[in-house]
């Protein structure tokens, strides 16, 4: 059976009342009222299709553990429903509720149980949760005994002993070792290939740029964003930084190419326009070449007078991957006693080592080595060109090697 997610219009309300009749009332459908009610979530819909992977993000609040939970049936929903069909395994927790006097082999037992397995089906692939979870001697310890990391690798070892149609993995993943995040997350991919649907809850970016075909950004209890993960990612980004300063505006829309500009800042300093150059003749380019000199040109201009001024640039892949970034805090360039109405221009040379493909380039103009200091512009693609091979041997990847082989015969052993 394919895994499938629905969630219509789910709202969760923690309510006080007044008496425990009138929260009886309530259970019979009698109006009643209570004394306080606070929602936590409010009108979320969504879907998971069979085989697809989606990332849930946002920041400590939106509602993104009581969400899991109203998913996975520990709690039910003041409004709306979920439907899920197929095979369910969830880590919600470190542990996955594990009886810390029992030893990870008992607990799998238990556990595996718990979601439906028999004892026999348990005992069967028994010996590949031990392996998978290379907790040693450990697994016939008790689980008192255990780090918050070897908890994990038991649970998820056990959650995924069998391949399930759902799973739903939170945040506990991210306190286990990188060697065994790197294994968990092979082991998602392949349930992917085979059509298992995924839903990740992290606040990893790149985790969620690599596994997942969506992202939903939960704000205040509300979906806020549901779509491709760079722009989903980039559109939270700029949120962050306006709450850290309310006087940021974030703005975000479609570019031609089909590449999503997400800008955001308080505007003190902002870029008057960014062009891509060839470094010898000083033409603007749209198209580059592998191996050719360039030449980023940056103009800004300073609304306020700002102490300090830093320049940086991302450069991404289409898939969204970061391939470059630095910026003049790191080089030891910043600009300081900048004066209203001042223009500054910035450049950036150097040679295109980039695979073919389409690239872009964003800009933040900020006081520090972070744009959570002040930030004052920060726009994701802005520019965007594309890179052809022309006249060098075909080579595949986002970047060019300068390298030659060479082939040696008839070498005396």
């Amino acid at each position: 059976m394919s895994g499938e997610l629905r969630v219509e219009g789910v709202g969760k309300a923690y309510r006080v009342w007044g008496s425990e009749w009138l929260r009886a009332a309530r259970w019979f459908g009698l109006p009643a009222r209570p004394r306080e009610e606070t929602w936590v979530l409010r009108d979320v819909s969504f879907r998971i299709a069979p085989g697809e992977a989606v990332g849930v993000i946002g920041q400590n609040g939106a509602g993104k553990s009581t969400l899991l939970k109203l998913i996975t049936g520990t709690a039910q929903p003041t409004e709306g429903r979920v439907q899920r069909t197929g095979r369910v395994a969830a880590i919600l927790e470190l542990g996955m509720g594990f009886t810390p006097d029992l030893t990870g082999r008992q607990n799998a037992f238990h556990s595996a149980g718990l979601m439906g397995y028999t004892q026999d089906q348990i005992a069967s692939v028994m010996s590949e949760i031990e392996s998978f979870a290379e907790v040693g001697e450990y697994f016939d310890q008790p689980v008192r005994t255990y780090s918050s990391g070897m908890q994990v690798r038991v649970a998820f070892a056990v959650a995924t002993a069998f391949t399930p149609d759902l799973l739903i993995v939170d945040e506990a993943l991210a306190v286990g070792d990188s060697y065994f995040q790197h294994k968990s997350f092979d082991r998602m991919r392949r349930f992917r290939e085979q059509g298992t649907s995924i839903m990740l809850v992290s606040h990893s970016p790149g985790d969620v740029k690599a596994l997942c075909d969506r992202v939903i950004l939960l704000d205040k209890g509300r979906v806020l964003r549901d779509g491709a993960p760079n722009e989903v990612i980039d559109y939270y980004n700029a949120l962050i930084a306006r709450k850290e300063n309310e006087q940021l505006s974030v703005e975000q829309r479609r570019e031609s190419g089909g590449w999503v500009m997400t800008r955001s800042g308080s505007g003190q300093v902002y870029s008057r326009g960014l062009r891509l150059e060839d470094a010898a003749t000083g033409q603007e380019v749209g198209v580059a070449t592998v191996g050719q000199a360039l030449r980023l040109v940056l103009d800004a201009e300073a609304r306020d007078a700002v102490d300090s001024l830093v320049l940086g640039f991302i450069v991404r892949d289409k898939q969204g991957n970061i391939i470059w970034g630095s910026n003049t805090w790191h080089t030891g360039q910043v600009q300081t006693g900048v004066k209203a109405g001042e223009r500054i221009r910035f450049t950036l040379d150097f040679l295109c080592r980039l695979g073919p493909g389409s690239y872009s380039v964003s800009p933040a103009l900020v006081s520090t080595e972070t744009h959570l200091v002040d930030n004052f512009e920060w726009t994701d693609n802005l520019l965007v060109f594309e890179v052809m091979n022309v006249g060098r041997a075909l080579f595949i990847g986002t970047n060019w090697f300068d390298a030659s082989f060479e082939v040696q015969r008839n070498l005396e052993v």
